[in-house]
Parts: C-alpha cells; structure tokens; sequence
C-alpha cells in the first residue's frame, strides 16, 4: 500500500493546521491529545468513549463530518450495494463506521465502501477493529462540514493507497460526481443512473431512487 506524503513539520499554528488537514473547521480537531501525537488507539477510545468518529491524519484525530440525512442516504446506498454483492459473494460493503489505514499514520472512514475478496488476507472478514485495507469503491457523503480543499485531499489519498472507484454524493444539488482518477470524474444528476463501472460491472442505481430517501414521510 502506497504511503501518502505530508508536510507537517511546515505547521507551525492552528490555521496552518486547519489548512493543511483542508480548511476544515477547528471543531473538527481533537486536542486530547495533542495534534500530532495521536494513534490508532486513540481513535478506537474515543469511539469507544464516546461514540464519536474519527480519523486519523498525521497524528490529528479529526472527526468525521456528517449529518442526519446524509446518514439516511449513505445507509440506502450501502443497503443497493450489498443487495448486489451479496448474492454473488464479491466482496464486503461496509458503511459509515468501517475504519481503514490507508497508509501508515492514516485512518479514513468512507461513508460506504466496497472492498473485493481479493484484497482481504485470506479472502475473509478482517477481525482487526482497523485492517489495513484500501477498498475498491469509496463513498463520500458530503456534508456542510466537509471543504472543497478536504475532499480533494481525500481524493488523492484514496487513489494513492488503490482505490478505483471513488462516488462523491451531494445531497444538497442532488448529484454524485463519479471519479475513476485523482482528477477524472464526471457529475451525474437526479435524472440518471449510477453504475459500478469496472469495479461492479452490472450494479445500476437510478439515482432519483437514491434521492428519493430525501423525501419520504409518513402517513396521515
């Protein structure tokens, strides 16, 4: 697995920290314990603890961003994905808690993820809480918290530890922006359909279903 560089010894004060983990907003970052200091078991404990998602970069634990409704929209599409591979034992699709070191030092959290038998030892289930393991399909739901500078981050260091497939789903313009390269994408909106591609040739999702979670209510 690729390492993914960084610079941190060019971080001298918190703006220049909040810059370089993409312009995220200070609540995000964790200062127990200090930035730079941080591990694999600290971001175990605060899950632990208290229930919060973080991830791991450069010894900062940052916490995921995420709301209400892209939780709803991320369980639907984990709950397409795993309808399709399941049935033909392709793999693992994990959802918004699934933990992964892309490289030494670095723990990402995909919303959604599918990860091929063929990149998992053994071709089984990983028993360690963090395997290291990049999946072949990430999903970003994009949430107010999350900047342009952070996804793009996010993007590099996807595809530098192996990703293939990368789906970034904007629940406020209704459209996912598919990247199958760092900087290779294309933007779908409501009135088309979503595809695996190369990575789950046959998986469709009309994305107005997808987006339809948006709108649901009850009776009466």
């Amino acid at each position: 697995m690729t390492a993914v560089g960084t610079s941190p010894a060019t971080i001298e004060t918190l703006a220049d920290l909040l810059a370089h983990l993409g312009g995220i907003a200070p609540r995000r970052v964790r200062f127990h314990p200090a930035p730079g200091t941080a591990t694999e078991q600290d971001v175990l404990a605060v899950h632990a603890r208290e229930k919060r998602r973080c991830e791991l970069v450069d010894g900062v634990l940052v916490e995921k961003a995420m709301g209400f409704r892209e939780s709803c929209l991320a369980i639907a599409l984990s709950g397409a994905l795993r309808a399709f591979v399941r049935p033909r034992n392709l793999g693992l699709v994990t959802g918004e808690a699934g933990m992964m070191r892309l490289a030494s030092g670095l723990v990402r959290i995909p919303d959604v993820a599918f990860i091929s038998w063929e990149r998992l030892p053994g071709r089984r289930m990983p028993t360690e809480p963090i395997p290291e393991v990049a999946p072949d399909l990430a999903v970003e739901v994009l949430s107010e918290g999350n900047t342009p500078e952070e996804m793009a981050r996010k993007r590099r260091e996807y595809f530098s530890a192996g990703v293939r497939l990368l789906w970034c789903v904007e629940p406020e313009t209704r459209t996912v922006e598919v990247f199958t390269a760092v900087e290779q994408s294309t933007v779908l909106d409501a009135s088309q359909t979503l595809d695996g591609g190369v990575v789950l040739p046959g998986f469709t999702l009309p994305l107005q279903e997808l987006f339809a979670e948006l709108d649901v209510q009850g009776n009466g």
